[in-house]
C-alpha cells in the first residue's frame, strides 16, 4: 500500500469538517479506509451514493440528523457531493453534537464547495489529494530508482493505478478509461453540459499548448463557441480537477505580460491519453512540455503537502524574455527556469534590473529533485 502525504489523525479537530477534494481514481477512498483501520474513535462510515444518506442529510430535520449520529465521535462520509445541500446537514451536526469530527470526501470541488461553503465558514478544514507525488513514492522507491522510472512519470503520470499496474498496455488501459469515462463525468453531471465532444476538443488544444500562454479567443474560434462560455468551461475543467491555471505576474512593468495564462494538466498521464501519446520520450516533440506540466504539478504537490504558502506565476516579457515558474513567498520572489537538456540558460536581465531582490534558479534533470521533494 503506498501510503498518501495527509496524515489525517493531525487534521482532525472536534466541532470542525474536514473536507478531502481530488479527482476521482485518486485514492481519497484508499486514504479513508487505511485511516478508519487504524483509528481508536467510534465512527460511522457512510456514502453519498447511498439514498437513506442523501434523504437524512439534506432534510434540515434536527432529530433526524442527530439521531443518524447519535453515538459517534467520527462521521465519515466518501463521496459527499451527492448529497443534496450537505453543507447545512454538517452544520447542524457540528453546532449541536459537542465534540463531534467530520470527514467528507469529494471529487467535484465546484459543487461540493456550493453546498459546503457558505454554511461551514470558519467550521471546515479544506485539503486537495492529487495523484501520487514524488515524494509520496519515496516510500516505493530511492531516489536512484524515481530517476530511473523518470520517463514512465512522464509520459503515464503518477494516478495510483498506473504506478501498480505491471505493463504498459495496463497503464494505458487504465488512462483510458480515467479519461473516457472519469474525467469529464462530475462536469456534465453537476454542470449539465450535454456534450462531452467539446470539452474534450478544448482539452486536445489545452494539451498541445502546455506551457505556452493561452488565448481565449483562438480557443473560441477553434471551438466556435463564444469567449465566456470558453472561459467558463476553463473554469468548470479547473474546479473539476482536470487542468491548472497559471497567471502572469507583473507589477505593471510596460514591458511585462499581464493577464495572461498558462494551463496544466494534473497529471501527465491524462494529458496524454487525451491526445492519444503513449510513445516513448525518443520518439516525442513535445518533451519540453512534459517535463513542464510534470514540474508544475509536482511543486504544486509538494506545496500543498509541506505546507509551502506562496502565490505562483508565470513570467515573460513582450519580447519573449521567460521565467517559466515565479514563487511570491515571505515577501521575495524566486524564478525557477525548467530545462530538459543540457543547454545553458542564463537569468534574464530585465529580471535581475527589474526584481534585484529576486532569485533565479535553473532545474534540469541533474537537480530536480531537490525542487519536488
Amino acid at each position: 500500500m503506498l501510503k498518501r502525504s495527509y496524515n489525517l489523525n493531525n487534521l482532525l479537530k472536534k466541532q470542525k469538517v474536514l473536507v478531502i477534494y481530488g479527482p476521482r481514481r485518486v485514492g481519497k477512498t484508499t486514504l479513508l479506509q487505511e485511516f478508519l483501520k487504524q483509528t481508536k474513535l467510534k465512527y460511522k462510515l457512510d456514502s453519498g451514493d447511498n439514498i437513506k444518506t442523501q434523504e437524512i442529510l439534506s432534510s434540515q430535520d434536527f432529530d433526524q440528523i442527530l439521531s443518524y449520529a447519535h453515538g459517534y465521535e467520527l462521521i465519515v462520509v466518501d463521496e459527499a457531493q451527492q448529497i443534496p445541500n450537505v453543507g447545512m446537514g454538517l452544520k447542524i451536526l457540528i453546532d449541536q453534537v459537542p465534540g463531534l469530527m467530520i470527514i467528507v470526501s469529494g471529487s467535484a470541488s465546484f459543487d461540493l464547495s456550493q453546498k459546503i461553503g457558505e454554511p461551514l465558514t470558519g467550521r471546515k478544514i479544506t485539503k486537495n489529494i492529487y495523484p501520487l507525488s514524488q515524494k509520496e513514492l519515496l516510500n516505493k522507491y530511492n531516489k536512484y530508482e524515481l530517476k530511473e522510472k523518470l520517463e514512465d512519470f512522464l509520459i503515464f503520470g503518477s494516478y495510483p493505478e498506473c504506478i501498480t499496474s505491471a505493463s504498459k498496455q495496463e497503464k494505458i488501459n487504465v488512462l483510458e478509461e480515467i479519461s473516457n469515462s472519469y474525467l469529464l463525468k462530475d462536469v456534465l453531471l453537476l454542470e449539465k453540459i450535454k456534450s462531452s465532444s467539446v470539452l474534450m476538443k478544448l482539452l486536445k488544444l489545452l494539451a498541445f499548448q502546455v506551457g505556452s500562454e493561452v488565448s481565449l479567443n483562438e480557443l473560441a474560434r477553434q471551438v466556435k463557441l463564444d469567449v465566456k462560455t470558453v472561459d467558463r468551461y476553463l473554469d468548470i475543467l479547473e474546479k473539476g480537477f482536470v487542468i491548472k491555471s497559471l497567471g502572469s505576474f507583473s507589477r505593471n512593468l510596460r514591458k511585462e505580460l499581464s493577464r495572461k495564462y498558462k494551463y496544466y494538466f494534473y497529471d501527465n498521464g491524462v494529458r496524454n491519453a487525451i491526445i492519444s501519446q503513449f510513445n516513448s520520450l525518443a520518439d516525442r516533440n513535445d518533451i519540453g512540455q512534459l517535463w513542464e506540466n510534470f514540474l508544475v504539478m509536482e511543486r504544486l504537490k509538494k506545496q500543498a503537502y509541506t505546507p509551502i504558502y506562496t502565490n505562483n506565476y508565470f513570467w515573460r516579457t513582450y519580447d519573449q524574455k521567460e521565467i517559466d515558474w515565479v514563487e511570491e513567498r515571505d515577501g521575495k520572489l524566486f524564478g525557477f527556469e525548467f530545462k530538459w537538456g543540457d543547454k545553458k540558460v542564463k537569468e534574464p536581465k530585465l529580471w535581475k534590473e527589474t526584481y534585484d531582490n529576486a532569485e533565479y534558479e535553473v532545474i534540469s534533470q541533474n537537480n530536480y529533485l531537490d525542487f519536488i521533494l
